[in-house]
């Protein structure tokens, strides 16, 4: 199991609530032990403070960022250290972005992924049977 995450400047979050729920934004500054100032530059979060029980801590930390950074220098920050390409190759990302097609799916698209699940089953049970014996 990996370490709880802290609340650090630097910090990207995901906000969980609100017109900007499912978007990256990075802590920029800490008001209180229930509130930090996030901004988003990339992602269209604008600058705004936001408690706790909206967002959600990631592991990924950029570096050297001083405390109340501006939005231009944050966004260079961001771009420069890949923040989307380390966010998109976490499992985390993955799943989301798995619920997010399968929400868009069809009858008949999830009729055909039904199909595809049950040849990779009979598959596999015939390739266990083969190594058994």
């Amino acid at each position: 199991m990996s370490p709880t995450p802290f609340v650090q400047v630097g910090r990207v979050i995901l906000v969980t609530f609100g017109p900007d729920a499912g978007k990256l934004a990075v802590i920029v500054d800490i008001v209180d032990h229930n509130r930090v100032l996030v901004d988003g530059p990339t992602t269209g979060v604008k600058r705004q403070v936001l408690t706790f029980k909206r967002l959600s801590l990631t592991s990924i930390v950029l570096e050297k960022v001083p405390r109340a950074i501006g939005t231009g220098a944050l966004k260079k920050k961001i771009e420069a250290q890949d923040v989307e390409g380390k966010w998109a190759a976490t499992a985390r990302a993955q799943k989301l972005a798995t619920r997010a097609t399968r929400a868009h799916l069809t009858d008949f698209d999830r009729f055909k992924v039904y199909l595809l699940k049950k040849k990779a089953s009979a598959l596999k049970n015939k390739v266990a049977k083969t190594v058994k014996a």
